[in-house]
């Protein structure tokens, strides 16, 4: 398939009606119960899943589609091939983000382990836009796959990026949401304490609303504490009262208790 589109078997115009009504008609053909379970079932509907996760999303499908109308040249030319055929960090990174854009995402991941994984500079080797959607759509794989760190890591740098000269703009609630769910949910699983508390010393560096700022004042002077550090987490939570984070937490306009 050359893009989520056609594994969806859509036009790039279709309605969310369509998209939906397309999904619902693969989804049903690669059910266990017909196909059987195997890894090869799995992978297609990862596939499908994520072509639907995103098509079904506005700003995720027009980030997308920005993308790849971007990146990839409607010829004759075989460009993946091509590619592949070179061995220089240029072509590594290109490939990449040709894999990525067409579903092949065990390709792409295992393609950037290759290269280095966290120590292989993208930024370097493709143009700014290009490089902000690779390491996007690269970090939600990875989380997909429960690497939630070098999925963090990644998700850090777009963040800073972002907050240095914007691009994905409108975007950006949705990468900023994304960062916040997997951080609360599935990264402190995938960590030490100490690599926990640098993450959460991180977040905080990066100027999120200060209701996440709580949340995670409050994490890292637990994790401190876990780490004996306790100056530390005495000293994070005079921060904390210092900007008025002590206390219960605040409620909502709908009356219910942030997190």
């Amino acid at each position: 398939m050359n893009n989520y589109y056609e594994l969806l078997g859509v036009k790039h115009d279709a309605s969310m009606a369509e998209i939906k009504k397309a999904f619902r008609e693969k989804a049903k053909r690669l059910h266990p119960d017909i196909i059987g379970s195997s890894s090869e079932a799995e992978s297609r509907m990862r596939k499908l899943l994520t072509a639907y996760e995103t098509l079904s999303n506005g700003q995720r499908r027009y980030e997308y589609d920005r993308a790849y109308s971007r990146f990839i040249k409607v010829s004759a030319f075989d460009y993946r091939t091509w590619l592949r055929e070179q061995n220089d960090p240029i072509s590594q990174a290109k490939l990449i983000f040709f894999e990525l854009l067409h579903l092949e995402e065990d390709e792409a991941i295992a393609l950037w382990r290759k290269n280095g994984g966290m120590n292989f500079p993208m930024e370097q080797y493709l143009g700014r836009e290009d490089w902000m959607d690779c390491a996007f759509i690269l970090a939600e794989e990875l989380d997909r796959r429960g690497d939630q760190y070098e999925a963090f890591s990644l998700l850090v740098y777009i963040v800073r990026e972002e907050r240095r000269l914007p691009y994905f703009r409108h975007f950006t609630e949705e990468i900023e949401k994304f960062v916040r769910e997997m951080v609360r949910l599935r990264l402190q699983p995938k960590v030490d304490d100490e690599t926990w508390a640098e993450c959460l010393e991180t977040l905080l560096a990066l100027g999120f609303p200060a209701r996440d700022e709580r949340f995670w004042m409050k994490s890292l002077a637990q994790a401190l504490l876990a780490l004996g550090d306790h100056d530390g987490a005495q000293q994070v939570n005079r921060e904390a009262a210092r900007r008025g984070f002590s206390g219960k937490s605040p409620k909502n306009k709908k009356g219910t208790v942030e997190q």
